[in-house]
């Protein structure tokens, strides 16, 4: 039987292309997010927005936007549905807020905001006016990490004992806002933390206990170059991680260990065209060892793109952020102020 195709109707017809909006131009933006977006066949880059016009402009010239700005309000009124807010930390609470208004699903970069008070307002203004609050903790995404959940979820590690993830990279003080503390909000531990932390609490649940340290080991600046903790699950067991500016050639892993075997991720953090590596040893079992190169800007944008077009529950909730940005809170509140290391 031939069908006539003009008879076909979707229960779901399948939503337009997303319009983006990008707000902060700075490297990250120009050489991970971007790139990632142009292979989304359903995400369009439609307008830019930078406080300096000309960036703005190359940065619009160089993606295939049609337009850039310096103004907040007319970016937002430029026919975009969707904005990702990838400016200086300080510039989170206040353009989420007004893209929220402007009724904008949203996906902003880690931290949230400066701090939880912020962060609480942020979720709030989007919930007031149904817009969804994606917030970029991108590992969540990886196929390894997911795996590594997976096995967690269907109890075959056993009862957690002990999780850890270490993120060190080499990044000396210059002229990135991370090291001006009014833009920032702190260093390597709002950085990096904000990531590792993200994924303890995915991998081990929530942490109602922390134990920390701060320091300046190798760079003098008005943030710290190392963060170290020590944190208690709800559920069950212990976590820790570190995070650091000063180290040239550390070993950043993810190891997830239970009473019946472990799950370890090598080579993860900062590594953009080497494969990671996932070792998954359980009891009774040959060790088994997988290497994955992918992208997880490419992961992530798949997951926000459904989130955004089918109005579905995100991976990473602006509540996640909040909940890790309270424990950074906590942390820098038991460390003594930098300027006194």
């Amino acid at each position: 039987m031939i069908v006539n195709p003009t008879k076909i109707k979707l229960s779901n017809p399948l939503a337009s292309k997303l319009k983006w909006g990008v707000t902060g131009c700075g490297s990250f933006a120009e050489n991970f997010f971007l790139p990632a977006l142009q292979l989304m066949q359903r995400s369009k880059l439609l307008s830019v927005y930078s406080h300096n016009i000309n960036r703005a402009k190359s940065i619009a010239g160089m993606f295939g936007a049609q337009n850039a700005f310096d103004n907040y309000s007319l970016f937002l009124s430029s026919g975009i549905d969707s904005v990702y807010v990838s400016s200086v930390n300080s510039d989170h609470y206040s353009q989420v807020i007004n893209a929220a208004k402007a009724g904008k699903n949203i996906l902003c970069e880690r931290p949230i905001a400066l701090n939880s008070l912020q962060a609480e307002e942020m979720i709030n203004v989007c919930k007031e006016n149904n817009v969804i609050l994606i917030i970029n903790h991108l590992h969540r995404f990886h196929p390894q990490v997911q795996k590594a959940k997976e096995l967690i979820e269907k109890q075959m590690l056993g009862k957690i004992v002990y999780i850890s993830a270490s993120y060190n990279i080499d990044l000396a003080p210059d002229n990135n806002f991370r090291f001006k503390k009014e833009l920032s909000g702190g260093g390597a531990l709002r950085d990096l933390g904000s990531q590792t932390i993200d994924l303890l609490r995915f991998f081990g649940g929530e942490i109602y206990e922390v134990r920390a340290f701060m320091d300046n080991v190798l760079y003098k600046s008005d943030v710290e170059d190392f963060a170290s903790a020590i944190v208690k699950f709800e559920k069950s067991g212990f976590g820790h991680f570190n995070v650091s500016y000063n180290s040239k050639k550390a070993s950043n892993r993810i190891e997830i260990v239970g009473c019946n075997g472990s799950v370890i991720i090598e080579n993860f953090f900062g590594k953009k065209n080497e494969p990671s590596k996932l070792i998954i040893d359980l009891h009774g079992e040959a060790k088994k060892v997988f290497r994955k190169r992918g992208n997880k800007l490419s992961f992530m944008l798949r997951s926000v793109q459904r989130s955004f077009l089918k109005k579905e529950t995100p991976l990473v909730t602006g509540e996640d952020s909040l909940k890790s940005m309270k424990i950074i809170e906590e942390i820098e509140k038991q460390c003594r102020p930098i300027k006194n290391l």
